[in-house]
């Protein structure tokens, strides 16, 4: 997998982090209509912090997510506005969600991916699921 750089007026960059959080007390709500629409609210976080998706697995109770970033947003940000983003509108969305103190954990992991171990990331995440 060959990526792109970012190429802005004043930096040239290639960021990509792999994410994994889980939902609060590791319940499996992540399923049916409610991961169809975890998965587009999570696209659209990304396109509005002006970031590509490139891998997505959602696990019952918990996401893997693989993205590129611009060089000038933090990984916490990141996580902070897509986590919050989508917890608010899957909240609204699907009453039954309200049972749970929150919707996600306050913790993730997150690593930097370089451009040869990008396609290790990728294909890990691509294969979530599958087993």
């Amino acid at each position: 997998m060959a990526q792109e750089y970012r190429h802005k007026h004043t930096s040239v960059s290639l960021v990509n982090y792999h994410f994994c959080w889980i939902v609060r007390r590791r319940r499996r709500v992540l399923t049916g209509s409610i991961k169809q629409r975890l998965d587009i609210l999570i696209h659209d976080a990304a396109s509005a912090l002006e970031c590509e998706v490139l891998s997505l697995a959602i696990e019952p109770e918990h996401v893997h997510l693989f993205i590129n970033s611009p060089p000038n947003i933090a990984p916490s940000e990141l996580m902070h506005r897509i986590k919050g983003r989508t917890a608010r509108f899957l909240r609204k969305e699907f009453p039954e969600l309200m049972k749970l103190p929150s919707m996600w954990t306050r913790a993730y992991f997150v690593s930097t991916a370089g451009n040869v171990a990008s396609s290790t990331i990728q294909k890990y995440i691509e294969a979530q699921g599958k087993n």
